[in-house]
């Protein structure tokens, strides 16, 4: 996009040479300001981008962000920061900025970011005031490329109460997120209502969503007001949508539409007002094709959706993630901050973590108390990564790390039945995900495997695998 003026405000000494350099040879006009007052005091109407310090003298980032997108609605705002927390680059996208920057990223980078806001100048869109998170321990931490991308994304669907629908594997902190965007968003000041639909039995799912009047069935002692009720005008969270059966999925799905509930037993429809999250690690495409999920709830949910990356894919985080909770750890167990060797780091930047980043938690909490809390080292945390058991975790490299880790044990000489133990691992796992499935219906989990039921018996046996016999 040559000979656009980019106007910059930046402390003396902050923009580094290079990207001045990089602006004016692709035929950009740069100029730059002193302070804050100096720039509003231009005519924003004829600007075409503004490049904002978070260290100008005069007023804080934030804040002129927030005038300039007041005044000028349509001109695109990127933030130069030396600080990059989830805290701050969420706060600064919500506040009217188009991007964030670090002082530390290249040129090109730079240029590509410039070419796009200023491409999406008449697009922007005006964004409020939010608090900001507070408390370390539900922090989003990271600053690989993906979760910058995500932290902007939450500001971005923080500023509307849209229905948002969050995917990713297991462990990847799926209530985090929506914690962030009830946090960051204007129903802050009411209750965050969350609910584990797994967790819940089918017989017991409705009326806790939905409430239930007295003498509804055996022991409705009293009337119960529902998640629905206590969520009005707040914000409810509803984990593992996935697993709700398809009684149910229709009754949300009518909820959602009509925006009214009507509790088990009861007559009388009740408005209720509530910004839904949902979250699940399935596939809900998936589970649509095999008729297990609503396709018409998929996309009442899915009107915003956040897809969180697994951590292998997280270049850098895993150890900005251990030192995070090596600090949490100094609280919960009251231990001076302990320490980690640099080869211990290097094992876990070496991991994929198919369990994600609880899985990385769970594993350091385990190398600390395993190194009576005095720090982590190699010894400790080698054989902890190696019995994961990779199965019982969701991502589509778990037999991958089962294969390799049997192969490590092999190489060390611990194992000469690499095959055999593989085979039984799987085996073990296929016969508990069918018998699960089928309702422990051990006539229909014979005819799914295509094998007698005598034979299914017998392996059930060998695996210590016990289902009613239906």
């Amino acid at each position: 996009m040559e000979g656009t003026g980019v106007d910059i405000l930046s402390s003396k000494g902050l923009l580094p040479a290079s990207w001045r350099k990089s602006l004016e040879g692709d035929g950009h006009a740069v100029r730059e300001y002193g302070s804050g007052e100096e720039l509003l005091g231009e005519d924003l109407e004829r600007l075409d981008l503004v490049l904002v310090s978070d260290e100008i003298s005069d007023a804080s980032g934030l804040e002129l962000i927030e005038t300039l997108r007041r005044k000028s609605p349509r001109l695109p705002v990127v933030m130069l920061t030396k600080e990059t927390s989830s805290e701050g680059l969420i706060e600064a996208v919500k506040r009217g900025a188009y991007d964030c920057l670090s002082v530390d990223v290249d040129s090109g980078e730079l240029m590509a970011v410039v070419d796009e806001a200023l491409e999406a100048g008449k697009r922007m869109q005006r964004t409020v005031t939010i608090g900001v998170q507070e408390g370390d321990e539900d922090s989003l931490v990271g600053r690989s490329r993906e979760m910058l991308r995500l932290y902007k994304e939450l500001g971005r669907l923080s500023a509307t109460p849209v229905t948002v629908l969050i995917q990713g594997e297991t462990g990847t902190g799926k209530e985090l997120i929506a914690r962030a965007l009830y946090q960051h968003g204007h129903r802050a000041h009411k209750p965050f209502i969350a609910v584990n639909c797994a967790a819940i039995p089918e017989n017991l799912i409705e009326s806790e969503l939905f409430g239930h009047e007295k003498g509804a069935f055996t022991g409705a002692v009293a009337t119960r007001i529902g998640k629905f009720e206590q969520a009005h005008q707040a914000t409810l969270f509803l984990d593992e949508i996935g697993d709700l059966d398809l009684s149910l999925q229709a009754k949300l799905l009518r909820v959602l539409q009509e925006r009214q509930i009507q509790r088990v037993g009861g007559r009388e429809l009740i408005p209720v007002d509530v910004r839904v999250i949902a979250a699940t690690h399935r596939d809900l495409q998936t589970m649509i094709a095999d008729g297990t999920f609503r396709e018409d709830l998929f996309y009442r949910l899915n009107v915003a959706s956040i897809h969180l990356p697994a951590l292998r894919d997280r270049d850098g985080d895993v150890r900005l993630l251990t030192e995070h909770f090596l600090g949490q750890f100094v609280k919960e167990m009251e231990i001076e901050k302990p320490s980690i060797t640099v080869e211990a780091i290097k094992m876990l930047e070496a991991f994929t973590w198919p369990g994600n980043v609880r899985q990385l938690q769970n594993i350091l909490r385990k190398a600390l108390l395993e190194g009576r809390t005095f720090g982590v080292d190699e010894k400790t945390l080698g054989p902890l990564l190696e019995d994961v058991p990779q199965l019982a975790v969701e991502g589509v490299d778990r037999l991958e790390q089962l294969i390799l880790g049997l192969l490590a044990r092999a190489q060390r000489g611990e194992t000469q039945t690499v095959y055999a133990d593989l085979i039984a691992t799987v085996e073990s796992e296929l016969l508990a995900r069918v018998i699960e499935q089928t309702g422990g219906n051990q006539a229909k989990a014979a005819r799914w495997l295509g094998i007698t039921r005598y034979t299914l018996r017998e392996k059930l046996s060998r695996y210590g695998l016990r289902p009613k016999d239906r």
